[in-house]
Formats: structure tokens, sequence, C-alpha cells
């Protein structure tokens, strides 16, 4: 089993401390991660024939060794970001530039903040001028339609359109529909999670959580830890583990 695509949870740490999160992120968040188990760990998988690497948390920019393996792993496979973008600025934003991640998408987590959309569509522009590709996550939740369709239009007007944005559906509680998040992406062709319509796991891709817990993905409680820091212990613990759906 090759598995293409890696998300890593960096932290658990985050300031934003949303209440909906579904790793329970906030200020005291704690990490298992050292910047060099992280590097040896993904050049063992792209070895084996991983294709990217995704870097999440918490907020990953509140990740002390971020930069460096940014840096580490260049050239090595695709690497992409998620951040809320409350530090991209400063000399957090000079040290995203340096080690050149080859994609951020900044969380869009209060389509109903004005102040919150301007940001973010500010941010993406930003780093999109500074030679980094930019996008953004858009959360849709049942509960606020109206307000995330207003506010993927006003992203859309700003010249980001739905090859940029991924729309997610809010997991846990409030979930709106595949038809909701259709209409919430102008019915257009749209980017979501492949879960969107059905809940399932894929061979193709897992996420590892901050304390080194495997699943098949960001939400599911099913996971079991990573033994050693290898591409044949990740897919040891992935063999034969259930995926448990995120809304029971």
């Amino acid at each position: 089993m090759s598995i293409e695509r890696i998300s890593i949870e960096l932290t658990n740490q985050c300031s934003k401390q949303c209440s909906f999160c579904y790793n329970r992120s906030n200020l005291q968040g704690k990490t298992a991660w050292m910047a060099d188990e992280i590097v040896s760990l993904v050049n063992d998988c792209a070895n084996r024939g991983t294709k990217a690497v995704s870097f999440g948390g918490g907020e990953p920019l509140e990740y002390p060794g971020l930069f460096d393996v940014l840096t580490r792993l260049q050239g090595v496979l695709f690497r992409s970001v998620t951040s809320n973008g409350l530090l991209l600025k400063g000399k957090w934003l000079e040290g995203l530039i340096k080690s050149a991640p080859d994609k951020v998408h900044l969380s869009l987590h209060f389509p109903e903040s004005e102040q919150e959309v301007f940001r973010i569509i500010r941010q993406v522009h930003q780093l999109n001028n500074c030679g980094i590709r930019s996008g953004i996550n858009l959360l849709v939740s049942n509960s606020k339609l109206q307000e995330a369709s207003q506010a993927a239009l006003t992203i859309r007007r700003a010249g980001i359109g739905n090859d940029r944005i991924v729309y997610l559906p809010m997991r846990g509680s409030n979930t709106p529909t595949s038809q909701e998040v259709s209409k919430v992406a102008g019915d257009r062709p749209f980017q979501s999670m492949s879960c969107l319509s059905s809940c399932g796991c894929s061979s193709r891709f897992c996420a590892i959580s901050w304390d080194k817990q495997v699943g098949w993905c960001s939400y599911t409680k099913a996971r079991r830890p990573l033994k050693m820091l290898t591409a044949d212990a990740l897919e040891e613990a992935l063999y034969d583990l259930p995926l448990a759906f995120c809304e029971n």
C-alpha cells in the first residue's frame, strides 16, 4: 500500500480556540513532534511513493520548527500548509516566504465576520504576490448557509475562484448537505472533502495527529499510535483500522 497524501498535525496549540475545533486546539496546546522526526518520516514515506504532505494543527505557525521542516523537505514532495492566518505577518510571513511551501490554505472559520472575510482575501492576494500559491478553506455550517454564500460570493468577486476555494462542511454537528454546500459554491464546480457525499476511507490518504496517532481522516476517532517513524510503521498502523463516522 502506498499512501499518496499525508496530513500531519504539528501541534494542537492555537490562539483562535474555535469552540467547534475537531481536536480541541487551545492556547496551552502540545506537540509530540520534533522537526527531525517529521523530516525523517516524510522522507521515508516519499521514498515509498508519497507525493504530498500537508501540515496543519492546531495552528502550524505556532509550531517552532515549521519553517525548518518546510525548508528541509523542499524538492522532496509537494508541501502545503493550512493556517488561520492570524500570525501571517512580520517574522512569520518572512519565514513562510523563505521556506517556500508549494501551497498555503487559509481557513475562513467565521463567514459571518466581514472583518475575517476581508482579512483572508487580503492575505491570499499577499501570498500570491509573494510567489506562494494560496487558497481558502471556507467552513460551511448548516446554521450559517446564507452567511457562507455571501462570503463565497465576496471571495469570488475578489478574483479568488472556486478553483482556489475548498468548501468544507462542518463536522460533528451542524452539518450541511452536499446540495447545500453546492449552493454556497454558486452551483458551480467546486472542491470539497471526499467524504462530502458519504463517509469512507481512501487508501491514498491518511492523517497523523499531534500526538502521533494515525487515522484515515482528521475527524475520525478510530486511531492507532505510530510505533516508529517509518513508512512501514504507518502502513502497519493503518492495517485493518476502522473508520469511525465523525457524526457519531
